[in-house]
């Protein structure tokens, strides 16, 4: 399958459009869903009290942890199967998603092997209160028995994305979300198991997501014929393809585990605090991963194709998209604060350390905009190494600048704007200057 050369002008620009949203639409709402499981648990966990907030707040950061270094078992699946379809090869494509499927239920299982001996240590390691420390090991015990599904949800959802749907994965997501909602509030008050509740319920709807989207999986490769079988070559490539995605990710989330260590040594008040504006950042940052998802399996299906001025008129018009979403989503937040502030959490010092929190990750909107496209059109392009290097470089530049907010006295305002400021600033550095440069144009069915 090739592509004719895009139009230029006004058609140029709709047709990209058209591409986008019919991508990243979908994949709005279900990126947007993914957080909101932990929202929920926050919003029915924080009525419980603060120490049980302050908990999950812990516990949430550290199963994110264990299952989103793993992320690039979405991302590069969702390249290297896109190529494959924009050169029209849809059994190999499949074939792909397969081999990450059977990577992601090892890689799970390991996860779990390793989390529920480690747990007490793995809180302790947050210098968690005495008060808080019971809930959060609770919370990740039960939780971490739901991440193989969590890690299969990832790979078939970068299996559908790279095929052009992200429809699927938006009806998966809000079942799922609803399905968790409904455990959470029966198990939590219903039963009375307290955050053990919430966490039961979240592993229930994560095994549930994980179901169907075997099935659809399974039925796409029985269709076009492509093999169920786990295959160690194709399992062996594409653990090589996302590990330098996987140095990226733990760069990352290197910096929001450590974030969270130096607000938990704030006191039990910040580390609440800062877990809800992690939560409402983290929904933000998957409503603007939206654009970037639509643009790992545009820039994929082009240079899979062949066409480098498509994949690069994609990319312009994707940073166009970016700086608008975040600009209205930083709008967004300043209008809801008033309601956000009661939703979680009824204590008032929670509140005075959250207002301005809140408004340091309004006002940096738009360049968290920026860099999450150019984030997506290099993931899409395969351009795993630069990636890797550009976010060992950032967490290098936060890291001081992170610990050394307590012993200069700064609070949480101050770390978050070493985290939506600086640590974002160097992102968009970074990806900007690799993107002008046009290296990471690289045509054909696989990256060379």
């Amino acid at each position: 399958m090739t592509h004719a050369p895009p139009p230029a002008g006004r058609t140029a620009v709709r047709r990209h459009d058209r591409e986008i949203i019919a991508l990243a639409l979908p994949a709005f709402g279900a990126l947007v869903a993914e957080p909101l499981f932990v929202m929920a648990d926050s919003a029915i966990v924080g009525h419980l009290g603060t120490p049980q907030l302050a908990g999950l707040g812990v516990a949430a950061t550290l199963l994110t942890t264990g299952v989103n270094v793993f992320v690039f078992l979405a991302y590069a699946t969702t390249a290297a199967v896109a190529r494959r379809v924009g050169a029209g090869d849809l059994p190999a494509a499949i074939r792909q998603g397969m081999d990450g499927i059977w990577l992601a239920l090892l890689l799970g299982a390991a996860v779990v092997a390793a989390a529920l001996p480690t747990a007490p240590a793995l809180v302790d390691l947050f210098g968690t209160s005495a008060t808080a420390a019971p809930h959060a090991v609770t919370y990740l015990r039960i939780s971490a028995l739901g991440i193989p599904a969590m890690l299969v949800v990832l790979a078939a959802t970068g299996v559908l994305r790279g095929l052009q749907d992200t429809r699927t994965p938006l009806y998966v997501a809000v079942g799922g979300f609803s399905a968790n909602v409904v455990l959470n509030f029966a198990l939590v008050y219903g039963a009375g198991l307290g955050i053990a509740g919430s966490a039961w319920g979240t592993v229930i709807a994560q095994c549930a997501m994980a179901a169907v989207y075997l099935v659809v999986v399974v039925r796409g490769a029985r269709r076009h014929g492509a093999s169920l079988r786990p295959d160690a070559a194709g399992i062996r490539a594409s653990g090589r393809a996302g590990a330098p995605l996987l140095v990226r990710t733990l760069s990352l989330r290197a910096v929001l585990v450590l974030a969270t260590a130096v607000a938990a040594r704030l006191g039990d008040v910040e580390v609440a605090a800062h877990q809800i504006t992690l939560t409402v950042w983290s929904l933000l940052a998957f409503a603007l991963d939206a654009i970037a998802i639509a643009g790992q399996a545009i820039i994929g299906r082009y240079l899979g194709a062949g066409d480098a001025a498509g994949a690069r008129a994609a990319c312009r018009r994707m940073v166009q998209w970016g700086i608008a979403s975040g600009v209205v989503l930083g709008v967004l937040v300043v209008a809801a604060r008033p309601l956000l502030l009661p939703l979680f959490t009824p204590d008032t010092a929670v509140h005075d350390r959250l207002t301005p929190a809140l408004l340091v990750v309004a006002v940096t909107s738009p360049v968290a905009g920026v860099v999450f496209v150019l984030d997506g059109v290099l993931m899409g392009a395969g351009d795993g190494p630069y990636l890797a290097w550009a976010a060992l470089a950032t967490l290098v530049v936060f890291a001081p600048a992170a610990l050394a907010v307590p012993v200069l006295g700064g609070g949480l305002t101050a770390l978050w704007w070493a985290v939506a400021g600086l640590m974002m600033g160097m992102r968009l550095v970074t990806l900007w200057l690799r993107a002008r440069s046009g290296r990471w144009v690289v045509t054909g069915a696989v990256r060379a």
